[in-house]
This record gives structure tokens, sequence and C-alpha cells, in this order.
């Protein structure tokens, strides 16, 4: 097996885990308050209702709880194993969230969660809520430092490459946490996962109510959840807004490909509804350029709007980001003319060369030769991962897959406005029982939300493509030096075993769902 295969397989693995990590993650992180919500009403009210619904979600946060955790740490695992070259590239920096997140939030978690599941009748009432209340926050600060981390990846700052050690390091660490990406991603992630939560606690209820079985917790329930929910959809569109903003102003070709938007504009519209001709090539002579969509509908100048905050602002498509020589304002606020990629790898180029040329210069001893090569690569430094792109194609992240990705979370996304409206408007009316549609509708919602949260993060992690670091680290210069045949098999033994991971926690969970509360 050749390079390009080894680079293919073990982008497969990872993203691979990051999906079935992500299958168990979201629940645990909505559901954690939802349960810290329905154990403050027990103890205010003493009602020994709400303990036993507690109880019962408790036990369903127990189980993700510990799969997520096995998944998590062999995710984590493999940047020292496929992904060395990225892990002492960049090390230093995105170690330093992935420390503290396994230093603090995750026993943190941990020991609260003990005291939570073990400690009914062991502590004081008191003492119990809060060790509820400091698990869901735990479990929020765990993902929250992950999520500070590839953010980073996405949007590099804070820091300084050393060419001494040939390494990045970090400079302000408060620059790398406090990123305006990191911050809207964080709300973006986390409220897409309250979602989630929601979701499930309206669908499993919902098959109560069809089987007449544990009414009052499935009413109440729904109650909690559909509350929660729309105000974590509310959150989830805001920081969406927020989102593509970041997204035009960081990483302007995953907005192209989000949008299938070849050739820019001023007054760009946003596809609604759209199917991309597949005929459609990069970089076309404009004259016999083929359509880039054979059906849309689409809002006038939105896209543009959101991008820049202007209705008549220009929005750059694919051909223009390969191409360069538009104006372009970047999220500092600094206003340029966009190189174009054969400039950009002519940068990366002379950043690399530099490099090469320091490190001889101080193998001679040369003080002179250092400092000239320094300044080359200071200077050239922004785009040292072009450098490593081969042609101007390989910056184009797949566009169906971003493009229906990002469109079909959208509108699953808009659907459970309509699902939580209707559940808890017939809640409030005490007509549920009597909508067996709208119950199976919640039940159905239940796949749509992981469908849903999936899609997000292909969006995001599909869509950088080819970075592993903005503008930095390509994958391909990224992977270990293993042989293809161990990743493809470490691939099929993880694929097996996430496979049965996702099937027996199904069962424990229907099982657990069935014998009810």
């Amino acid at each position: 097996m050749n390079s390009d295969s080894l680079i293919l397989l073990s982008r497969l693995q990872f993203a691979l885990t990051a999906m079935y990590h992500w299958l168990f993650v979201p629940l645990t992180l909505g559901l954690g308050f939802i349960i810290a919500f329905m154990e403050t009403k027990y103890y205010r009210t003493g009602d020994e209702f709400w303990k036993k619904m507690t109880k019962f979600w408790m036990k369903l946060f127990a189980i993700n709880f510990a799969v997520g955790i096995a998944t998590g740490i062999i995710l984590e695992f493999q940047f020292g194993t496929n992904w060395s070259n990225y892990s002492w590239f960049v090390g230093d920096i995105f170690g330093a969230p992935l420390a503290i997140e396994g230093i603090f939030a995750f026993f943190m978690e941990s020991t609260f969660f003990a005291v939570m599941y073990f400690g009914w009748e062991k502590v004081s009432k008191k003492a119990h809520l809060v060790s509820t209340w400091l698990t869901a926050i735990g479990t929020n600060l765990s993902a929250v430092w992950i999520l500070i981390a590839n953010s980073w990846m996405q949007y590099p700052q804070g820091m300084a490459f050393n060419p001494e050690t040939a390494r990045n390091e970090m400079v302000n660490f408060w620059d790398v946490v406090f990123s305006p990406v990191a911050l809207n991603k964080i709300l973006h992630t986390v409220t897409n996962a309250y979602v989630l939560a929601s979701i499930v606690v309206i669908g499993v209820s919902a098959w109560f109510l069809l089987k007449h079985r544990e009414q009052l917790l499935a009413r109440k329930s729904i109650k909690v959840a559909g509350i929660f929910g729309v105000i974590s959809l509310l959150l989830l569109v805001f920081s969406g807004d927020g989102s593509a903003y970041n997204v035009a102003k960081v990483q302007p070709m995953k907005l192209a490909a989000m949008e299938g938007l070849y050739d820019g504009e001023k007054g760009a519209s946003l596809v609604a509804i759209g199917i991309l001709n597949p005929e459609k090539e990069i970089c076309e002579d404009p004259a016999v350029a083929e359509d880039p969509y054979l059906f849309k509908i689409a809002f006038p100048k939105a896209l543009s709007f959101l991008a820049t905050r202007e209705m008549d602002g220009f929005v750059p498509g694919i051909n223009d980001i390969i191409r360069g020589g538009y104006e372009f304002t970047d999220r500092d606020g600094n206003t340029y003319i966009e190189p174009s990629f054969e400039e950009k790898k002519a940068q990366g180029t002379l950043a690399v060369n530099a490099l090469k040329d320091f490190q001889t210069a101080k193998a001679a001893g040369d003080e002179a030769g250092m400092a000239a090569a320094r300044e080359v690569l200071e200077a050239n430094f922004d785009y040292f991962g072009y450098h490593y792109i081969e042609e101007a194609e390989d910056l184009v992240p797949n566009v169906p897959v971003t493009f229906y990705a990002f469109h079909l979370m959208v509108a699953i996304g808009l659907f459970f406005f309509l699902t939580f409206g209707l559940f808890l408007w017939f809640e409030r009316k005490d007509q549920l029982e009597g909508k067996r549609w709208l119950l199976y509708l919640g039940i159905l919602s239940v796949p749509l939300a992981y469908i849903c949260t999936e899609c997000g993060w292909i969006v995001a992690e599909v869509g950088r493509q080819p970075w592993t670091i903005q503008n930095l680290l390509p994958v391909n210069a990224s992977v270990s030096g293993v042989g293809a045949g161990n990743v493809l098999t470490t691939f099929i033994l993880f694929a097996v075993l996430f496979t049965t991971m996702l099937v027996v926690e199904l069962r424990i969970m229907f099982k657990q769902i069935n014998k009810g509360a």
C-alpha cells in the first residue's frame, strides 16, 4: 500500500472513532443537566416521585457515560499512533487543553458521578444534589476543553513557531482558550447536545405513553425536556449564525463548500434546498461553465449577510479562493488582497526552505545565516502548509458531502422547533395520550437527532480538509510513518469493537427503558 492509502486509512480510522464517540457523548452532556433539574425539584419539594424520575434517567446517563469514556480514550491515543507528525508539530499547544481535560474535568466528573450514582442513601440530600450538578458541569467541562483544542486546529493563534525545535509553542494560553472560534464552537456544540438529549427524553417518554406505562413520569419528563430543548435550540440558532460568520472569516473554503458556491458574488443567496450538479468542475472557463445546481431554492442576499454582515457583501467562491485577487477582510478586521494558490504555495516553500537553511546554519554555528533564515521563515510562515499541497484542487473539500450534510443538519434542526412546540402544546392541554401520530413522531425524532449531530461534525471536519492545522499543516504531512496494513488491521478491529459496543449499549438501554422506573 502507498502513502495515499496510509493517509486515507488514517483519516477513516479517526473518523470512525470520532463518530462512534460522538454517538455517546452528546446524550450525557444534555441529560446530566436534565437530571440535575429533576433532582433539584425533588430537593425543593421532597416529592418522592421526582426522586424516582431522576433515578430512572440517571441509569440511562450512566450507560452512555461508561461507553463514552472507552471510545474517548482510544480517540486520544490515535494522535500518537497515527498522527505523530501532527503531534510533534503542535503537541506543545494541542496537548495542553487535552491535559487539562484529563486532569481537571475528567477526574471531577468521574469522582462526583460515583457519589451521584451510588450515594443516594449514603450522603445527605444536599450533598447528593451538589454531586449531581457537579457531574453535569464536569461532563460539559470535558467537552469544553476538547472543543478548545479542536477550535485551535481550525483557527491557530496564541503560538509561535520555534525553528530550533521545528515545533509550534504556546505563547499566550488565553488566546487559545478565548479564541472567538472556540467560544462560538463551544456554545454551538453543547447546545446541539442539549437538543439531542431533550429529543431522546421526549422519544422515550412518547414510547411510555404509547404503551400506557409510566404516564406521569413521561408527561413530566416531556415538559422538562421540552422547555430545556426549546431554550437550547434558540441558543443553537444564535450560535449557528456566529459559526457562519467565523467560518467565512477563517475558513472561507469551508463556507463555499457548505453552499456549493464556486464563483463568488455580491449579495450571495443562501441555499435553502438544492441539488448539486455532479458535472460541475473547479476553475471552469466562466464562458462555458456548468451551473453548480440542478435545482435550488434560495434566500436572496442571506449568505452575504451571514458572512459579512452586509446584504451586498462579497462572498468568495471556491474558484475565487484558488485564483485569489479579491479583497478580503479577516477576523481581526485587516483588509488585503487575497493571494492565489500559487502565491501561497510559493510562500510556503520559502518558509520550509528557510527552516532547512536555519537548521543547516545552526549546525555550522553560522549566527548570521540563522538570523537571515529566521527572518524569511517568519515572513512566510502563515502559509507554511501550502508547500505540501500538490495541486490547487487539493484545497477543495468534498463539496457534495459538506453541502448535503450541512443542509440536512439545518433541515432537521428546524423540524425540531415543530417537534418541541407540538409536544409542549399538547402536554399543556393534557392531550398527549390521544395524539398517537405525535408520539410516533417523537420516537422517530430520536434517530434524526443523532443524524443531525453527526452531520454537524461532518461539516466541521470534512469541510476543513485538507488541513489538520488550518494553513499550517495538511493531512498528508501529519500522518505517522506506520504501515498502511497496520492501520487497516486496527481500523477493522475498531469497527468491529465499536459496533459491538453500540449494539450492547442499545440492548442495555432498551432493556432498562422497558423495565421502567
